[in-house]
């Protein structure tokens, strides 16, 4: 993993980047606070139906992005085991940023980024696999779930190093967990589809 002090200031950083709530910022260029309409969620779904196409789309890629930079730069700085410890730490800053009081997104950008640089495989194939079953579910939160839970399943699959498959099976698991209230909303049939506008639950 590296020395211990690289290694703690590989993982501050990690939550850091991952703490910059670029989907709320996105959107408040706008006017809009992500926070008060639709679900309330700081994520691209949200910013999508309140913000526009474009602002959604903005705000997938800067959370990707800096999910992926968090990793590869605990990758850089202290190695393989601390980057995959980084990348689930990335997406703990997004769930949890400090600049919101702790309250941020579902973190399926940021976790697709950040185990870009350990999982490239795994975490290209949770991409397809977001897209795809949302385009045919038309549910966001579906293709999320599935596309989360396929990265640590290819990683597996792939016989990734022990660390790797670890941090990706946990970061999994909370994305999951955090789309708990999507998952009540689906079995009651009110989950609102991709393509309707801010003004109701997503």
């Amino acid at each position: 993993m590296g020395h211990g002090p690289v290694t703690a200031v590989a993982l501050v950083v990690a939550y850091l980047l991952g703490s910059i709530p670029f989907s709320y910022l996105v959107a408040r260029r706008k006017g809009i606070d992500v926070r008060t309409v639709g679900s309330g969620n700081v994520g691209a779904t949200n910013v999508m139906r309140s913000a526009g196409r474009a602002a959604g789309l903005a705000a997938f890629a800067l959370d990707f992005l800096k999910g992926s930079l968090a990793t590869w730069l605990a990758l850089r700085m202290a190695g393989p085991t601390a980057a995959a410890a980084a990348a689930v730490i990335a997406v703990i800053g997004h769930m949890y940023p400090v600049w919101l009081s702790f309250k941020g997104g579902k973190g399926v950008a940021t976790g697709a980024g950040a185990f870009l640089p350990i999982l490239p495989v795994a975490a290209f194939s949770g991409l397809v696999t977001f897209a795809v079953v949302a385009r045919l579910t038309r549910y966001a939160s579906v293709g999320s779930i599935v596309g989360t839970t396929a990265l640590p399943v290819v990683a597996f699959l792939m016989r990734a190093p022990g660390p790797s498959c670890a941090a990706a099976t946990l970061a999994a698991a909370l994305i999951v967990w955090k789309h708990r209230e999507n998952v009540r909303r689906i079995a009651a049939g009110t989950e609102r589809r991709l393509g309707a506008r801010a003004g109701g639950m997503p």
